[in-house]
């Protein structure tokens, strides 16, 4: 399907004060980005890199004043996610390189904290795919999402105490659960065409049979319409924007994804 996600930012910026956006959507996933737009106000200088994960980031000294960031994407994306009941549990000795990292606890993901509970959950389900579809399963009839939820950057221990969370937190137990089963997890943050309330949109890919498989316990369908911006081993890594100095939060945000028609002619998308 054929998308169209943009995001525009203000920003009340009192004295000069460092930033980093991660908001440009990646090639990748089985998504095409065919167009895109960036545009600050005031025109000032800005960075660009890709960090260790290979999310495109971009760096900039924003002066006093009001600071806008406004981007557009225009995504071919696949309509339904990928699912796949009985794909094996990979041994951890024949992983590739690149996925290892991803079987550590991390800042927001305590894995070592949840090797029972896990047990729990899965019991004695074949290693694998339907391992983690018990968790995905077992965090939507135990954890609320609650896109209003008054708790703030929790770790997976703390959302599993509270159980509630937004998308975020939720994605980081449902890491920290499969990581405990040596399955390596990451979170991915992107945009979802349909999330109500529209925003920014998080949740958490497994690596089983040999690849990625997304998992969104927000969510009562395997729903694509998913533009992909960063991938990451928590919230840590994949902040839209961070700031540097006195605290600072975006005063206005706008995120939207609408569904476009396929162009006759796909070539005519391209720049």
């Amino acid at each position: 399907m054929w998308l169209q996600a943009s995001c525009e930012m203000h920003f009340e910026v009192e004295v000069p004060t460092p930033f980093i956006f991660m908001l440009r959507p990646r090639n990748t996933g089985g998504q095409w980005i065919t167009r895109e737009s960036y545009s600050i106000q005031p025109s000032i200088p800005l960075r660009e890199f890709s960090d260790a994960y290979g999310n495109s980031c971009q760096r900039l000294v924003a002066p006093p004043g009001i600071l806008t960031i406004a981007t557009s994407a225009i995504v071919h994306t696949p309509a339904t996610l990928d699912i796949a009941p009985g794909a094996p549990f990979v041994d951890v000795e024949h992983l590739p390189n690149e996925v290892l990292t991803y079987l550590f606890p991390s800042r927001y993901c305590e894995s070592d904290r949840f090797l029972e509970m896990s047990h729990e959950i899965v019991g004695d389900v074949n290693p694998g795919y339907d391992q983690v579809e018990l968790i995905h399963q077992w965090l939507r009839k135990n954890i609320t999402f609650n896109p209003h939820s008054p708790y703030f950057q929790m770790s997976a221990i703390e959302v599993n105490l509270a159980g509630e969370g937004v998308c975020r937190e939720i994605a980081h137990l449902g890491i920290a659960l499969c990581r405990s089963l040596c399955i390596p997890a990451r979170m991915v943050v992107g945009y979802l065409y349909g999330l109500e309330p529209m925003d920014f949109h998080a949740w958490f890919e497994a690596f089983v049979g040999g690849r990625w498989y997304a998992f969104d316990p927000t969510q009562p369908e395997a729903l694509g319409g998913r533009v992909i911006v960063a991938y990451g081993h928590d919230a840590s890594d994949v902040a839209i924007y961070s700031q540097f100095g006195p605290a600072l939060y975006a005063s206005r945000m706008l995120v939207n994804v609408e569904q476009l028609q396929e162009p006759e002619h796909r070539d005519a998308w391209k720049d």
